[in-house]
């Protein structure tokens, strides 16, 4: 009898954690759709990132624009900065020239943690996305990161 108590213990606390891997997982979003909880992308495949440049390239009209959720001054030139709320993370590859791109990696789910050494980095597995369109430097992310459309209006960056 002692031996059935215990499969059904260890049976219990197998699928317990499971449970618990799988709720943790679904947290970070599907990456499998285009609806993964980030702001909205531009439509599109792989080419998406050349959406996101259009009206995010440079500074729009001389009025200093106020309602964005980020400043010019604050998304270094050839780096960037992430806003995990939004699950958004906006780049600045050259002087002037603005990128947006969702923080969820392609490869697992996670939301990306830093951005560095010219690349987007994602702490859960070392993937690597190139701050200028969004493709992958380094694996195992096979996909690049979607691209989210912006518009820079004098000093602010806001979703388009």
């Amino acid at each position: 009898m002692s031996n059935t108590t215990r499969r059904t213990l260890i049976a219990g606390a197998g699928a317990a954690g499971l449970t618990a891997a799988l709720a943790g997982c679904a947290a970070y979003g599907d990456t499998g759709t285009s609806s993964d909880g980030a702001a909205p992308a531009a439509t599109g495949g792989a080419d998406t990132a050349a959406a996101a440049t259009g009206s995010g390239a440079t500074g729009g009209g001389a009025t200093g624009g106020g309602g964005g959720f980020a400043k010019t001054s604050d998304i270094p030139v050839g780096g960037g900065k992430i806003f995990e709320d939004q699950k958004i993370v906006v780049t600045q590859p050259t002087a002037g020239q603005f990128k947006c791109f969702t923080a969820v990696c392609t490869h697992a789910g996670c939301v990306v943690g830093d951005v560095s050494g010219g690349t987007i980095n994602c702490p859960c597995h070392g993937s690597k996305f190139k701050v200028a369109d969004g493709s992958v430097a380094n694996g195992p992310a096979g996909k690049p990161l979607k691209a989210v459309a912006i518009k820079v209006d004098g000093d602010s960056i806001a979703k388009a």
